[in-house]
């Protein structure tokens, strides 16, 4: 079992029963996974772009990533139905918990002037997203090898009803918000 559900499981559990006074454990909202997004709209004109994204986020990960294509031709962007824009991956129990224990203790802080990610950021279901600008933040991915900075979306889904509890669960369990 990991670290990070073991506390969650011990500490947070308890306290966001008495927070929240909740009745039955089963209440109490827990992470239900983390989808991490990389959108390549440059992948159009370079296809190599792709391949090397969907190898960091499989150093990342931990999992192989989905190559996502595109829905509809669109003639502005030179873009074709069916060509490949991004790739995703879907992390879920022990995995979804190694990864949020590497972002929040590793990878967050050694972000440049790093204050706390924003509490605004929620998506009133409780889910929380958080966009970053280098994947060179995680320890994982060799600097060397890099042939073009890109950002990575991450979404925390979580069970919780509201916001102020899925900001609850988040704070406790070690993200590090601004205010």
């Amino acid at each position: 079992m990991s670290q990070l559900k073991s506390y969650y499981e011990e500490t947070v559990v308890p306290s966001l029963m008495k927070t929240f006074a909740y009745k039955n454990v089963m209440q109490v909202p827990k992470l239900e996974k983390v989808v991490l997004n990389m959108g390549l709209g440059e992948a159009i004109h370079n296809i190599k772009i792709m391949d090397s994204a969907v190898e960091e986020i499989k150093i990342i990960s931990g999992q192989k990533p989905v190559i996502r294509r595109a829905k509809k031709s669109i003639a502005a962007f030179k873009l074709r139905e069916g060509m490949p824009v991004g790739c995703m991956v879907t992390l879920r129990k022990n995995r979804m918990y190694d990864f949020l224990n590497r972002l929040m203790n590793i990878a967050l802080p050694r972000v440049r002037d790093f204050k706390g990610v924003s509490g605004k950021a929620f998506d009133g279901h409780g889910n929380y997203s958080l966009g970053i600008n280098e994947q060179i933040i995680f320890p994982e991915i060799e600097y060397d090898k890099i042939d073009k900075i890109k950002g990575l979306n991450i979404t925390i889904v979580t069970s919780a009803k509201t916001d102020a509890e899925g900001k609850e669960l988040l704070k406790q369990m070690g993200m590090p918000f601004r205010n």
